[in-house]
C-alpha cells in the first residue's frame, strides 16, 4: 500500500486547473440517499474540503470521474452495477488515481480493499472523529484546518423522509428508542423517524453531547428531562411528557446526571 500524500501547495481542480494551497476536492458515491448525504454533510463541514460532489450509483460517479479530477473519493462497496471493489480497481488505471477510502458497513471487505489500494476503511455509521482521521492520513497535518473536536456540535443524523433526506440535530430530539438494529427518533415536533443503525451507534455518536443511556432501549438528552421518580421500586424519567423507564443499572448515573443539570440550570 503506498503512502502518497496529497502535496500541501498543488491539489487538483474541477477541469484539471490547479492552484496553490488550495482546497480539496472529493466525491461521495454510495447508492443509499441517508448515508450518502449525511457524509456529504460532514465533509462540507471540514474547512480544508472544497468541492463536495455525491454519486448514487458506479455508473453515475464514473461519468462525474469523466468529468472533473477528485483528490478523494469514498466508496461504498455494495453497489449495483460495479461494486465499489471494482470502481477502485477502475480508478488504479488513471494517470494520476485519486485516493480512495471506502465507507461500509460491512468488515469484511477491508483486506480486499487494501489490496486495490484503498487508503482506509471505514464502518458505517460514521463520526466525525473518525472521519478526521482518514483525512488526516492523507493530508498533510498542517492542512487538515480542523478544530477541535470540543468547537464541534452533535453529529447529526440522516433520515429519509418522503422519498427526502433530512438531517436531524441532536437540539431536535426528545429520546431515541431502540428497535432492533433500528433506532425510531423522536423530535420535539412531534413526529418519529426510523433509521437504520444500532441504538449504540448513536449512544456513541451523541453521549459528549449530554446523551445518557436510561435502558438498554432508551437514549435521552439530559437537559429534556423534567422528572426522575422511583415508584415501587421501579425507576422513571420524564421526557417531553412521556414516561420512559430506566434500568436499575443506569438508575444512579441517569439521577446524578439530572440533579447536575437542574443545578445547572
Amino acid at each position: 500500500m503506498t503512502s502518497t500524500h496529497i502535496p500541501a501547495d498543488h491539489v487538483r481542480t474541477p477541469g484539471g486547473t490547479s492552484q496553490r494551497a488550495g482546497l480539496v476536492s472529493a466525491l461521495v458515491v454510495d447508492d443509499e440517499a441517508p448515508a450518502r448525504d449525511q457524509l456529504v454533510y460532514l465533509l462540507r463541514s471540514i474547512p480544508i474540503l472544497g468541492l463536495v460532489h455525491a454519486a448514487g450509483s458506479s455508473s453515475d460517479a464514473i461519468r462525474q470521474l469523466q468529468l472533473h479530477q477528485y483528490d478523494l473519493v469514498f466508496l461504498d462497496v455494495r453497489m449495483p452495477d460495479l461494486d465499489g471493489l471494482e470502481v477502485a480497481q477502475l480508478l488504479q488505471r488513471f494517470a494520476v488515481p485519486p485516493v480512495v477510502i471506502f465507507v461500509t458497513a460491512y468488515e469484511e471487505y477491508a483486506v480486499r480493499a487494501f489490496e486495490v489500494q484503498a487508503r482506509d476503511y471505514l464502518l458505517k455509521p460514521i463520526s466525525l472523529a473518525r472521519l478526521q482521521t482518514a483525512l488526516q492520513r492523507v493530508l498533510r497535518p498542517d492542512r487538515t484546518a480542523l478544530p477541535p473536536p470540543a468547537a464541534r456540535h452533535a453529529p447529526p443524523i440522516a433520515v429519509d423522509v418522503g422519498g427526502r433526506t433530512r438531517m436531524i440535530e441532536s437540539e431536535q430530539v426528545c429520546w431515541v428508542e431502540a428497535v432492533g438494529d433500528y433506532v425510531r427518533v423522536h423530535v420535539h415536533d412531534g413526529t418519529a423517524h426510523l433509521v437504520r443503525m444500532p441504538i449504540s451507534h448513536v449512544e456513541e455518536r451523541w453521549s459528549p453531547f449530554g446523551f445518557v443511556r436510561i435502558h438498554r432501549g432508551h437514549l435521552v438528552p439530559v437537559r429534556a428531562i423534567t422528572e426522575f421518580a422511583v415508584i415501587g421500586g421501579n425507576h422513571t424519567v420524564t421526557v417531553a411528557g412521556r414516561v420512559l423507564p430506566v434500568s436499575r443499572r443506569h438508575a444512579r448515573d441517569v439521577r446524578e446526571r439530572f440533579l447536575q443539570a437542574a443545578d445547572g440550570r
